[in-house]
């Protein structure tokens, strides 16, 4: 993944980024996309969770979740 510079990230326009309102979350190319998964499990709420998830899924159909997760005991 290519380091996102604070000046490249400036000149990306809101709909490249998962949460928009807040400028969060970069979703430029499939690798980011894939970060922003990740980071928000860690660092965002269930909401934030939720919206990451749909944008990325809307405009990356393939990293679409197909079953799996974890397991139920």
């Amino acid at each position: 993944m290519a380091k996102l510079k604070a000046k490249q990230r400036k000149k990306l326009p809101k709909r490249k980024f998962a949460l928009p309102g807040k400028r969060a979350y970069p979703i430029h190319d499939k690798a980011h996309a894939k970060a922003a998964l990740s980071r928000v499990k860690q660092h965002g709420t269930k909401a934030q969770q939720k919206k990451v998830r749909s944008a990325v899924t809307k405009r990356y159909p393939s990293l679409k979740k197909t079953g799996g997760g974890r397991r139920k005991k």
